[in-house]
């Protein structure tokens, strides 16, 4: 979504979006028998079993505090801070798996 709202910044009325929070309860509610199950759009893809019961990230619009003229609420400062915090998430746990993953190596070969 933050790759959409940079590339929609100089689209006129276009609303700024962002993930809506998961409600978790509402996911544990779903009943098993429901058979929920992930799209295919090609036979060659695996089945699996979706989150979310329309299987679509959810976005929310945001209300931004500055509108251009043309009605475009996209902050490209704001953006970009958003997708630097998640570069440092991704990266934080690509090193943590990392790690984890040595310390599994290191204990199958002295093993």
């Amino acid at each position: 979504m933050l790759a959409e709202n940079i590339a929609n910044a100089d689209s006129p009325q276009y609303n700024a979006k962002d993930l809506a929070p998961v409600n978790f309860d509402s996911v544990l509610n779903i009943p098993r028998e429901s058979g929920l199950q992930t799209r295919k759009t090609n036979s060659h893809h695996l089945q699996g079993k979706a989150i979310f019961p329309d299987n679509k990230l959810v976005g929310k619009d945001v209300d931004g505090f500055e509108v251009t003229p043309s009605g475009n609420n996209v902050n490209l400062e704001e953006q970009m801070m958003k997708v630097t915090a998640n570069q440092m998430d991704y990266q934080a746990v690509a090193s943590l798996y990392s790690k984890g993953l040595g310390m599994i190596r290191t204990a199958v070969r002295k093993g």
